[in-house]
């Protein structure tokens, strides 16, 4: 009983530590705009830039046109 709770144990502070180390991405900055038209055209942009944990930085841009 005793080894059981000591692998359980070992193993859970094993899989906590894993998402400590790993991390999560960091939303820097995000922009949001967008633009309606005379025709009812409406034009969305939305830019994203992210952080990762190594550093990394990503700049996702997203272009969006709905028309009635």
């Amino acid at each position: 009983m005793k080894n059981r709770k000591t692998i359980f144990l070992a193993a859970t502070a094993a899989l906590a530590l894993s998402f400590l180390v790993v991390g999560c991405d960091r939303t820097v900055s995000k922009t949001e705009s967008s633009s309606t038209r005379d025709d009812g055209t409406v034009k969305s942009k939305e830019n994203t830039v992210t952080k990762s944990a190594d550093g990394t930085v990503t700049k996702t841009q997203e272009s969006k046109t709905t028309r009635p």
